[in-house]
This record gives structure tokens, sequence and C-alpha cells, in this order.
């Protein structure tokens, strides 16, 4: 177990954790049939891991980070435990639980369009009360996602807050029944919320009354104005990733922000934003301005797409240190 020391700012990640079970296929099985894959690849995942490597990373001996979560009470789950100890990731917050360790089964076909089955297992064991004290500060930045149950997060937010920290939330996957009254909750305690296009339209949509979503963005512009609009409506900062073309964010109080992606040969872009959101944590953390968290995550996203998989293409400090040189050079 890695030992977070006092003298440092901390991200807190609360979330998933998850292994990964990967076949590649001819072409996604329909109902009733069986395909073959020639061969399978295990590989460590869940946002809640996947973010916390991320953080972790980027860090290095900057920023301290934790997991809270949770894992079975089986191998699965102890090799998940060891990999984020190897990754320099406080482990002391994860729970053992009854149930197995979350698991997600994906399919990928010859085009790259794939088709996923997530067992929640272990992930709907997590709470507030596995939240170690010494995360409990001024200094934390709290990083959430959407694949635990979310009466916990919010508990967990509500300490956050009430210790001087600020909050993070990703909201992904959205919930096909996520409405108005639960976004409103989320939101309470949160500072900052992360959202691709199609999340900030979801998220719109589900605010009864208070704005009127396009389905299909197509424009920064666009992108810009709707989330001026949520953050108003939810009283929060809002952090709109546009894939290649940067990223947009309405700050609470304070103008628009844009940052450009950097310009990658993307070979997959599997864990990006997951790369993004950590990095991102991690930056506010050490007291950077918003535009320059923005950027340093940007960048990182933008690493991430180069190599194949999630946790295994996150980029390390130096390679983001080295990447934004560059580009001011450019």
């Amino acid at each position: 177990m890695v030992e977070m020391r006092g003298d440092k700012p901390s991200v807190l990640v609360f979330g998933s954790l998850n292994v990964d079970w990967v076949c590649r296929v001819e072409r996604i099985a329909p109902p009733g049939e069986t395909v073959l894959s020639p061969t399978y690849t295990q590989l460590f995942g869940g946002k809640g891991a996947n973010q916390a490597v991320a953080a972790a990373r980027a860090g290095e001996d900057m920023v301290a980070v934790a997991m809270v979560g949770a894992v079975g009470e089986d191998d699965l789950g102890e090799a998940v435990i060891a990999n984020l100890a190897e990754n320099g990731i406080d482990t002391a917050g994860i729970l053992r639980s009854v149930e197995p360790t979350g698991a997600a089964f994906i399919s990928i076909d010859k085009h790259g369009e794939n088709a996923i089955t997530v067992a929640s297992g272990a992930n709907r064991a997590p709470s507030a009360a596995s939240v170690p004290a010494f995360a409990l500060n001024a200094r934390t930045v709290l990083a959430l996602q959407m694949e635990v149950p979310e009466a916990a997060s919010r508990d967990v937010a509500r300490l956050v807050r009430q210790a001087g920290g600020r909050t993070v939330l990703n909201l992904a996957p959205v919930p096909p029944d996520l409405d108005d009254k639960r976004l409103r909750a989320l939101c309470e305690s949160i500072d900052w919320l992360i959202v691709n296009e199609s999340e900030l339209a979801a998220a719109a949509r589900c605010l009864e009354g208070s704005i009127d979503a396009p389905h299909d963005i197509q424009t920064p512009e666009e992108t810009a104005a709707l989330a001026r609009r949520l953050s108003s409506a939810l009283s929060v900062g809002i952090v709109a990733t546009l894939g290649p073309r940067g990223v947009v964010a309405i700050p609470l109080a304070g103008e628009v922000v844009t940052v450009p992606a950097l310009r990658v040969q993307a070979e997959d872009t599997t864990g990006a934003g997951d790369t993004f959101c950590g990095v991102f944590s991690t930056a506010l953390a050490e007291g950077l301005e918003v535009k320059d968290a923005l950027s340093r995550a940007a960048a990182a996203a933008s690493l991430a797409c180069r190599k194949v998989g999630a946790q295994s293409a996150m980029p390390k400090r130096a390679e983001i240190d080295a990447a934004l040189a560059g580009a001011a050079d450019g």
C-alpha cells in the first residue's frame, strides 16, 4: 500500500474498478449467434481506476493520488489493487466486497465498432465510509464518474466540500434514466462538470424547462453557448471536450476558455476522456490556473490517442511537459 504524504496536494478518486476482457472478432454477434475470437486480452479498467492512473502519472512526485472503490474477495481484486499500487496510488480506501470484482466484456469488430457488457459487481458497494480521513482537506481535488452509486458519490462530494476541497464530476456514462432532479442533486457539491458533446446535450435535455438543448451540436460556438446555459442552470463550471477540436470551458464566474488539442496520429481514443479528467484533477490540485490545467489535460488526452488501450496509453508527466513545450515552440 502506498502511503500519502500530508505535505502534498492530493487527488481523491471515488469510482469504479474493473477488469476488462477484450476480444477481437470478425463481426459483433447478433442475438442467438456465437462468434469466435482467436484470443482475448485482459486489461485493467473502470473509469475510476483509469482516472486515478492518469492522475498519478501526471502528478508523479508533486501530487498524491488515492483511490476509493470496491473489488471482490477474489484474485482479480488482488490484481486490480496491485496494479494501482504499482502506479503509485494509495489503495487504503478500497473495500473488499462479497460481490465479484467488476468486469467489462468487450467485443471489437474489424471496423473498430464494439459491443460492451459491464458487470458492476463490487462497484455497487463503495460508500463514503471508505474515504480515508487524510484525504479530507482543503488541498484535495475529488474526481467522480458515473459507474458507482450516485448516492455514494453525492455523499463523498459533500464531505470534500465541507473539508474545503474541490470536486470534478465526469458525467460518463450518462444514465439513460437521468432526470432533472438527479442531475441537480449530483451537482450540488460539484465545482466542475466534465462532458463531451453528446453528454453535454444529454445533460441539458435533463433540465426540465431550463434549456432547449439541440440534439446535434455543430460548432464550438454552439457548444460554448449551451455550456454557458448549463453552467448557469446548475451553478457549476462546465468543461466540454471536443476531441481533436480541443476543449471549451465555462468557469462559474468568468469568460469562456478554449484550448486546442495536440496534433497526433490517433491509433485508439479509448481512455482519452479518462486521461483528460485525471490530468485536469491533478493540475487543479497543483494550483494551476484553469487555462493551464485545461492545456495539460488536453495535451495528455491527445498523447493517449497515439497508443492502443486505456491505462497502457496514458502519458507520464515528462511526456506532457515535453509535448507542451514542443507545441509552444511550434
